[in-house]
């Protein structure tokens, strides 16, 4: 049987460089612990390699550990408030197997959607074709006969999404190695109307990138080469095909970062990433997609080869045509080659994991944040303490921060800059200023790369403790960042203790990540979830897919924050570009407005 593999943690790639000594390093190497504790208490534990132990906190010590001598009045306050606290954290890299079952499906039947929305039926368009023998004849002459897959078990994973939300019946998958390919690909189907569904890494969440009947696949995996990489301007220029975490490791060693950081960047692809225009970790200090893409190779559905890789950072020459694709999901063309705009890499990395004893708290942190630590200002993300529990019960080895007991809410504030004790200092400086003023309960600062990467789990190891949970009904939102635990809030008393309302997410950005967690899948559960909790987002003019996209999940949702206008205008560009409407049929835009 085939198993999708996905990759639900973050492997840290940053060097953590510290301005101490060796010695001294090795000595102070222990998490600061930030705590409202009683007065005058001091730890007096010495540190082992372990993280079983604490350093003992003196004046000098604070000197070593900061890398400056500080003021006596900061020094006091350092010593009646924070306490070392130590860990056995590990890095911990996991793969998420998801174990496909075998299910029967004809392709003219109805396709239903799983459980991420609510239940309605997309009928199969009968314009579309069904391939045959002469269609697998002539992919075999293109592409070769290894890289047309009929093979049953290599199908099962590539019809159905890693959440097991969505499957399909499609029994082709095509793996083109260029854009030539993928052009006499699309050619041959846009002659036939054999719908197809562009593929990458197949980690998306809302089912558009897996067949909702027999389209055909065509998945970019083999076209995975770095063409070229300017040290000058920090341009990279790659096929779709890439995976995000190897370009991350190309990057990391010519001394750049990729601007975009995802959970699955294990298995997900750069293609993916610009069709669906990915948020990520990083969208605070780096931004859309949109700012980061200064070209694109995209071929359309009649196989034309639309050229618009430029590696410019200014061309005011008519239309920039590439911003349509991104985002797009697949429906406007295949995205076969991309430009991209890399930042330096900087040397200076700091990760903060503080606890908050509500969400108002939280909300002033990020202002606070967004003043104090400005240009150095690199993720800023949170959880409540549903999310928490979540994952100290349901992901093996993954401990508490600051224990012993539970917080209301959690964040994480990652800094990246190039001074590394001026840096520090600027963080250290602005927790204080925040526990002062009561934004922050209790708190550690990573001193190292596991430490690190220990935190960076508990925050995205939050879907996968999810999945272990039981059944799950996920949704993506943007919203006011005053309004985002509103909707939690009254989710919860809208389904009482029927089911576990989690939220957590991006709050940097506005993003919301809302998860119902139940023992299983109800539709009574469902309609007191849905068309609520897009009348909400709607109401508040919020967005119905933050990041994740529409795909197969909110195509007909689109109206919630869409004007009537808007969504015509879009159908119109589509019938435009892919009159017969082969690309990713069914998904992003309501099947009524397209052709049938």
């Amino acid at each position: 049987m085939s198993v999708i593999g996905h990759s639900d943690s973050r492997m840290v790639t940053e060097l953590w460089h510290h301005s101490c000594k060796q010695e001294k390093m090795e000595k102070w190497r222990a998490p600061l612990r930030l705590h409202r504790y009683f007065p005058k208490r001091q730890v007096d534990r010495r540190f082992k390699s372990t993280f079983g132990n604490s350093t003992r906190y003196t004046g000098s010590g604070f000197t070593h550990c900061f890398g400056r001598k500080t003021s006596e009045r900061h020094l006091n306050y350092l010593k009646e408030n924070f306490r070392a606290c130590s860990l056995p954290l590990k890095d911990y890299t996991v793969n998420l197997k998801v174990t496909l079952r075998t299910f029967v499906q004809n392709p003219c039947n109805m396709s239903y959607r799983y459980y991420g929305s609510e239940a309605t039926k997309a009928q199969r368009n009968p314009l579309f074709s069904t391939t045959d023998s002469d269609d697998i004849s002539y992919f075999k002459e293109v592409l070769g006969e290894k890289n047309v897959i009929q093979d049953d078990d290599r199908l099962l994973a590539a019809n159905m999404d890693w959440m097991r939300k969505y499957k399909g019946s499609s029994k082709l998958l095509l793996q083109p190695k260029s854009t030539e390919e993928v052009s006499q690909i699309l050619k041959h189907c846009n002659s036939r109307r054999l719908a197809v569904v562009p593929q990458g890494g197949n980690t998306g969440l809302v089912g558009g990138s897996v067949p909702v009947f027999d389209e055909v696949i065509i998945n970019t995996g083999a076209m995975n080469r770095i063409i070229s990489f300017d040290k000058v301007s920090g341009i990279l220029v790659c096929e779709a095909g890439c995976i995000l975490e190897n370009l991350g490791t190309f990057l990391d060693n010519q001394g750049f970062v990729v601007p975009l950081d995802l959970g699955a960047k294990g298995s997900c692809q750069i293609g993916g990433n610009v069709s669906t225009n990915a948020g990520g970790l990083h969208f605070i200090r780096y931004g859309s997609l949109h700012g980061s893409i200064l070209g694109l190779e995209v071929v359309l559905a009649n196989g034309t080869v639309l050229d618009m890789l430029g590696t410019l950072r200014k061309d005011n020459t008519g239309y920039d045509l590439k911003h349509l694709f991104i985002g797009s999901e697949g429906s406007l063309g295949v995205v076969t080659k991309v430009s991209l705009l890399a930042p330096p890499k900087l040397s200076s990395v700091h990760l903060a994991f503080l606890a908050c004893k509500d969400y108002f708290s939280c909300q002033k942190l990020l202002l606070e944040a967004k003043r104090k630590l400005g240009e150095t200002l690199s993720a800023f993300e949170f959880l409540d303490s549903n999310s928490m529990d979540l994952v100290l019960n349901h992901l093996e080895g993954v401990r508490n921060p600051l224990p012993p007991s539970l917080h209301n809410f959690y964040v994480l504030i990652e800094t990246r800059g190039s001074d590394e004790s001026y840096d520090r200092e600027k963080l250290e400086a602005f927790l204080l200023r925040s526990m002062e003023a009561d934004y922050i309960s209790d708190g550690a600062i990573a001193q190292d790369i596991n430490q690190a990467s220990s935190f960076w789990r508990i925050r995205e190891g939050i879907a996968e403790a999810l999945m272990k949970a039981g059944a799950v009904y996920k949704y993506d939102l943007s919203l006011p960042v005053d309004k985002m635990y509103n909707l939690v809030e009254e989710m919860r008393s809208r389904l009482g203790q029927s089911a576990n309302v989690v939220g957590y997410g991006h709050l940097g950005d506005g993003n919301l990540h809302l998860n119902i967690s139940t023992s299983q899948y109800s539709n009574a559960i469902l309609a007191k979830i849905e068309p609520f909790v897009y009348e909400w987002t709607s109401k508040h003019r919020g967005s119905i897919s933050a990041e994740h996209g529409l795909g197969l999940m909110k195509a007909d949702k689109i109206h919630y924050s869409k004007s009537p206008q808007t969504v015509q205008l879009m159908s119109s560009i589509k019938k435009l570009l892919d009159p017969n409407g082969i690309l990713n049929p069914y998904k992003v835009l309501p099947p009524s407005l397209l052709p049938c």
